[in-house]
């Protein structure tokens, strides 16, 4: 689980239902972060659009595509600058 505690003392995490017992906490707002589909090739893709970011892949599958949308996050929420289309 990836959590991010901001100076302003608000959380940013990537959802994962282990994470949800921290909605009990206090007011949540929930965000798309991305698309995860499949290409009519039969592999994926992950938009992440919502974010301002990029489409990666193609992958050949949904986990791959998954795994690289959560290496971006990770990356956009530290202030890492991820690698575009990878």
């Amino acid at each position: 689980m990836f959590v991010w505690i901001r100076p302003d003392g608000t959380l940013h995490l990537i959802y994962d239902d282990a994470a949800r017992g921290l909605l009990a906490f206090g007011r949540a707002t929930i965000h798309r972060a991305s698309h995860v589909e499949p290409t009519p090739e039969g592999r994926w893709t992950a938009d992440l659009g919502p974010m301002a970011g990029p489409r990666l892949g193609s992958f050949e599958t949904r986990a791959a595509a998954l795994e690289a949308e959560q290496t971006w996050l990770v990356h956009y929420f530290t202030g890492q600058h991820p690698q575009e289309g990878a």
